[in-house]
């Protein structure tokens, strides 16, 4: 099991496989509740201890047996319930080098995450926090069947089947978009932070090691450099990261099932870091010209540079690559509510114009609009209520819900004004439109002027007013509204305004 606990490294090469462990340099900044506190020395030159608030007892609730493994900060062994003989896994980290070497905040920041996410099927169960004098004790379940890392290393050159592949990746994907559903970013993942519940063929995949994940701030990156150094997305490089780089990181992972080797590697940390910022991964190797042409889309769409262009975990989950045939427990996509709740925000022009580019899309392209229509229509009846928008908005963590929020939500997505929410209604306002500008410029221009034709009703290269009336139920006054995008003030739109108003 993973034990690396501290918050800020630098990467080593040893670290493309994820063998190093990281160096403290400062506290990351989060909102980890209260703080442990010091006991003062009894005895002259004794060193204080820390108290964090876990329960004790630990030496008579478990038994340590063998050791599982080793990191900077203490020990992780397999220990013995007393009580009841059940194994579990145990996380023994050394109090004297949480003073000279971790931050006190990120072991409480660790527990505290893996409580919000205990519960997923994909992530290893916490169960349990102690401490006495020495140590801090994480008890969590006990997975036997190894390291993802082992499995793709004993394939000794060879790689996954295109199926065997698609099954971990899409496990993977699930833990990624609960995570940022929760808040919650990974940033250190790697095959060797996922573990197989069982030695089976086909077990269930956890992940494991939240040392270095945090809690996500909306509107405020990060800007320290943390992971392994052949999984670090360029935004991370840049020191202005956010959860779209756990995405990238599955990206690299994927190619590296696809194919038995990873997309950028070199010999030095600082050619690693210039490959992943400034060259593209090759898919003309073996065995790249024998892989799917859909796999091989799955790893591009997740491998862009531009995060705000890259596949959310979600969105990727919809991919055909990976998506089953019922595309079931797909997870709420953060991304969408977000999308949802600026597109409240925005005015009445924009929203018309989002509902014209939204009507001239394929059901290709918003497939993934579509399973997360599907995921938030409880009932099944087609259409969303206010109770299911509520139920939705509200797994967002990132964002303080309140009731009277979801009315407003419910008013601006509501073109009809039936007082429930369509497909239609709901993609125009979910639309990923900063992503189709950012993945394919060309092709958002073309989409820009299909929409654009649709609104210019006469066909004589602009939107008037009057034509917009014919696109809304309100009487709002056309003129004004207008105003706000008419940049050249000739008091219509042309094709440019209205790819800005769109941005």
């Amino acid at each position: 099991m993973g034990s690396c606990l501290s918050a800020h490294f630098k990467v080593n090469p040893s670290a493309c496989w994820g063998s190093s462990r990281a160096h403290l340099t400062e506290e990351l900044e989060g909102d980890v509740g209260s703080f442990p506190f010091m006991r003062p020395p009894t005895i002259l030159g004794e060193h204080p201890t820390i108290c964090f608030g876990y329960r004790e007892g630990f030496k008579s609730t478990y038994k340590l047996e063998r050791q599982l493994g080793q990191g900077s900060f203490g020990r992780t062994f397999i220990a013995t319930h007393l009580q009841s003989g059940a194994q579990a896994a145990v996380k023994a980290i050394q109090k004297s080098k949480i003073l000279v070497s971790l931050s006190m905040a990120d072991v409480k920041r660790e527990v505290k995450i893996m409580q919000a996410l205990s519960g997923h099927e994909n992530v290893v169960e916490f169960y349990d926090a102690f401490e006495d004098k020495d140590f801090v004790y994480i008890v969590m379940e006990l997975c036997r069947g190894g390291e993802l890392f082992s499995r793709i290393a004993s394939k000794k050159g060879s790689q996954y089947t295109e199926r065997d592949a698609a099954r971990i990746v899409r496990q993977m994907l699930t833990i990624v978009a609960r995570c940022h559903l929760c808040g919650i970013v990974h940033r250190d993942l790697k095959p060797e932070n996922f573990l197989f519940k069982s030695e089976d063929d086909s077990s269930e995949l956890k992940a494991i090691d939240f040392g270095l994940s945090n809690f996500i701030r909306p509107g405020r990156a990060f800007k320290d450099v943390v992971g392994s150094a052949c999984y670090l997305a360029p935004e991370v490089l840049k020191r202005r990261s956010g959860a779209e780089s756990d995405v990238w990181s599955i990206g690299v992972i994927a190619y590296l099932l696809l194919c038995g080797r990873r997309p950028f590697w070199e010999r030095t940390e600082s050619h690693v870091f210039k490959k992943i910022l400034e060259e593209e991964p090759d898919f003309n190797e073996r065995p790249w010209p024998t892989v799917s042409s859909s796999a091989k889309d799955f790893v591009r769409k997740l491998l862009v540079k531009n995060p705000r262009a890259r596949l959310t975990a979600s969105q990727a989950l919809s991919h055909p690559w990976v998506r089953e045939e019922e595309a079931r427990d797909i997870p709420l996509d953060v991304a969408i509510l977000s999308n949802i709740r600026e597109f409240v925000r925005s005015s009445h022009l924009r929203k018309i114009a989002l509902r014209a580019v939204t009507s001239i899309l394929s059901s290709t392209e918003i497939a993934n609009l579509e399973d997360q229509f599907k995921a938030m229509d409880t009932d099944k009846d087609g259409a969303l209520s206010q109770a299911e928008i509520y139920e939705a908005l509200a797994k967002d963590k990132t964002w303080h819900l309140q009731e009277i929020k979801v009315m407003e939500v419910l008013r601006a997505m509501d073109a009809n004004k039936d007082g429930r929410i369509n497909f239609e209604e709901f993609a125009a306002a979910a639309l990923h439109v900063r992503q189709m500008e950012g993945y394919d410029f060309r092709r958002w221009h073309k989409q820009c002027a299909a929409a654009f034709d649709k609104l210019d009703v006469d066909k004589d290269g602009f939107i008037t007013p009057d034509e917009l009336r014919l696109f809304s139920s309100t009487n709002s006054s056309f003129v004004s509204l207008i105003d706000e995008a008419d940049m050249d003030k000739d008091g219509r739109l042309n094709l440019q305004e209205f790819e800005i108003l769109l941005r």
